[in-house]
């Protein structure tokens, strides 16, 4: 009779911090790589107060998820991606802290990804930008979650996304961790700009925030790089990838 092996289940935060190890002794061990640049996501970078009273007035490489905290439409899969996401960067710089003599760490926190790319389908990011206008109930909440936990929405273009990783692994003496977006903004102007466009926006997606957080974040930019698209031009791009695969 074959004998039953017991799995002992990993959440998802566990499973990526183990990865996050491996790919760290992997670097030291080739005695070759000098710099680890590591794609977070900025959802590990929530202005939340610890004690849940609302947010901090600046949002910047500071700011860290309190995780304890319940955010509205974040269940199941998005907070389990949430804890992840914070959890594994911050395993990251502390690996970079502690052998900092054997390997430069980079944290690279990116915001919500706009553009077309090179993808066959539109990513993840751009069907959450062109929900309101998509009409799709399920991707706007995700926008919203996202609005909910960072106050507004950091955004960026996957060209300058490509740039800022090229810049971080040609710049001198660079580690730690840095913002990756250029603009910092609400769903509803998101929706006020596609409303020229589509005047037929469904007004259930449009919800006015007033919160007066401020991007802080200059730690990129100060090292020398510079954004080349703004808010405009991601939207537009969104727009034509989404049309192109016909999400619209």
């Amino acid at each position: 009779m074959p004998q039953k092996v017991q799995y002992q289940s990993k959440n998802t935060a566990e499973v990526t911090i183990n990865a996050v190890k491996k790919v760290v002794d992997l670097c030291i061990s080739s005695g070759t790589v000098k710099r680890l640049i590591y794609t977070a996501s900025i959802t590990a970078a929530s202005p939340l107060k610890e004690d849940g009273s609302g947010y901090k007035n600046t949002i910047d490489e500071s700011c860290w998820t309190p995780l304890h905290l319940s955010v509205p439409y974040g269940e199941g899969f998005i907070k389990d991606h949430t804890d992840a996401k914070t959890k594994s960067e911050q395993e990251n710089l502390k690996i970079g802290e502690e052998k900092a003599n054997e390997l430069e760490v980079v944290t690279l926190v990116c915001g919500g990804v706009g553009g077309g790319g090179h993808l066959p389908y539109p990513s993840n990011s751009v069907v959450m930008f062109v929900s309101q206008i998509a009409n799709n109930a399920t991707n706007y909440q995700s926008l919203r979650y996202v609005e909910e936990l960072l106050g507004k929405l950091p955004i960026v273009h996957i060209e300058d996304v490509c740039r800022a990783h090229i810049f971080c692994a040609e710049t001198p003496s660079v580690k730690g961790r840095f913002f990756c977006a250029s603009s910092y903004v609400t769903s509803a102007e998101i929706a006020k700009y596609y409303q020229k466009t589509y005047p037929q926006l469904n007004q259930d997606y449009m919800e006015e925030l007033e919160r007066e957080i401020i991007w802080g974040s200059k730690k990129l930019e100060d090292k020398g790089f510079a954004y080349k698209y703004s808010m405009n031009m991601i939207l537009d791009d969104c727009l034509e990838c989404a049309k192109g695969s016909g999400l619209i």
